[in-house]
């Protein structure tokens, strides 16, 4: 399949898919972390390109409701909470065969539609929670392919918070596709 993996420099999914044998290219504004078939532009100029499957990892930061509270609070905010908004619908919207839409839980839920399907690391290999959403056009549910059941993981303080705080790397490294759940969308949806 030929394969777009929006909205991703770390090339974590953009590899899998190539494991696989599957023409696999990322898009991201920003370059590639990891050496491979990636385009340095915005994703929107590639949507009209054919492509069999797209991935789609929008910038998360106006979306998810554990910022959105900032709307109210900050001049010009709620602006780029709908542009992201418009992003999201025109990833959606895109003609591509089959789609899946990645985020945290987020306002796509209430300005869009309901994910089809939230996932944890954890449900994936990895000791971790992160409540992920996923919005699918014509592919089947993730199925879990190794769960680690435990009562707080490895990245959860004792309340059960995100142990990473502020610093210029947090963004990055909170946006990070586990490997876990790349190698499943790879084997499942490829």
């Amino acid at each position: 399949m030929k394969v777009l993996v929006a909205c991703e420099y770390s090339g974590v999914v953009r590899d899998a898919f190539a494991a696989r044998g599957h023409d696999a290219w990322s898009c991201d504004i920003l370059p590639t972390e990891s050496p491979g078939q990636h385009y340095q532009d915005d994703i929107r100029n590639m949507l009209e390109e054919y492509w069999d499957l797209m991935i789609a990892h929008p910038p998360c930061t106006y979306l998810s409701v554990s910022g959105l509270h900032w709307n109210k609070r900050i001049e010009g905010r709620a602006a780029k909470t709908e542009k992201a908004l418009r992003l999201v619908r025109t990833l959606l919207d895109a003609p591509i065969p089959k789609i899946a839409l990645e985020n945290p839980v987020s306002c796509i839920s209430t300005q869009i539609r309901k994910p089809d399907q939230i996932i944890q690391p954890w449900q994936f290999g990895h000791d971790a929670s992160k409540k992920t959403c996923l919005w699918l056009k014509n592919l089947p549910l993730l199925v879990p392919t190794k769960i680690i059941t435990k009562k707080r993981y490895a990245n959860q303080t004792p309340s059960g918070q995100n142990k990473l705080g502020p610093s210029p790397e947090r963004a990055k490294l909170r946006s990070l596709t586990y490997k876990g759940i790349a190698e499943a969308m790879a084997t499942q949806w490829g």
